[in-house]
């Protein structure tokens, strides 16, 4: 898929600074969403002055209420000039519910779930008038299984699965490309942002790099399949898991191994 202008939440790090990098290096412009404005501003000088695009920053607070709505009105050009829409916004949190956050917990429903039905919503539309883009909602291999002690996490991961997916159903002959992103562990500060004690913490070593992710995911949008799994074969073993074994077990092993060490 040739992009003339992609739009990227949570632009400022990670999984989405390696989507807009890509972009900019295949001279797509960018229209980058973050809260942190000075560092959408660090990268937008540096794609522009490498790759001699277009980039337009948008600081905006995702976890409040009508974002979306914000970020829509504000794309220079107009809404319809956005060819990809990359809703990869989101966080995740560790612990027993009851001892997190409530506030937390619902400004994370608010990022991973809320705001990124209203930018589908919004851009599928305009899309659909041209018979033409894509949208990625990057949900995870969590979205595939209960995980205790991140039960909102899981929870608005599985929700972004089957949105993804049943959107991908409805407009199959519409023109433009639904793709839900599932990897695993990835090169990220999740786990930090996540408070996981230390000694839940992996050293890193089976992490996937963000870029691997985003090179598959870019490549796969020429693709007909409504889900990626990236991250090989161990992966594809997790998310397919609930289908061959009950889902209580599941979860009760998962509680072990999630469990907070003493």
């Amino acid at each position: 898929m040739q992009i003339q202008k992609a739009l990227v939440t949570g632009a400022s790090f990670g999984i989405g600074e390696t989507f807009a990098r890509q972009i900019a290096a295949q001279k797509g412009d960018l229209v980058l969403v973050a809260r942190s404005q000075d560092k959408l501003e660090k990268l937008a000088g540096e794609l522009q002055s490498q790759y001699g695009v277009k980039v337009q920053v948008i600081s905006q607070d995702l976890t409040e209420a009508n974002a979306g709505q914000v970020i829509f009105d504000q794309v220079a050009g107009g809404p319809e000039t956005v060819d990809l829409l990359v809703n990869n916004a989101g966080f995740g949190d560790y612990g027993p519910l009851d001892e997190r956050s409530l506030t937390k917990q619902l400004a994370m429903v608010q990022l991973n779930v809320t705001v990124l039905v209203e930018l589908t919503y919004l851009f599928l539309g305009v899309m659909k008038a041209r018979r033409f883009g894509a949208i990625v909602n990057v949900s995870s291999i969590a979205g595939y299984q209960a995980l205790p002690y991140m039960s909102v996490y899981s929870a608005t991961k599985a929700f972004v699965v089957n949105f993804s997916q049943a959107i991908w159903a409805e407009n199959q002959d519409t023109g433009v490309r639904i793709l839900c992103l599932c990897p695993g562990p990835t090169e990220s500060n999740f786990f930090e942002n996540a408070e996981f004690p230390q000694s839940m913490k992996s050293s890193g070593n089976n992490y996937a790099s963000a870029a691997e992710v985003v090179k598959e995911t870019l490549s796969s949008l020429d693709k007909k399949d409504s889900t990626l799994v990236t991250g090989g074969i161990s992966n594809q073993i997790i998310v397919n898991l609930p289908r061959l074994m009950p889902r209580d077990i599941i979860a009760s092993l998962v509680e072990k191994q999630f469990r907070p060490k003493g």
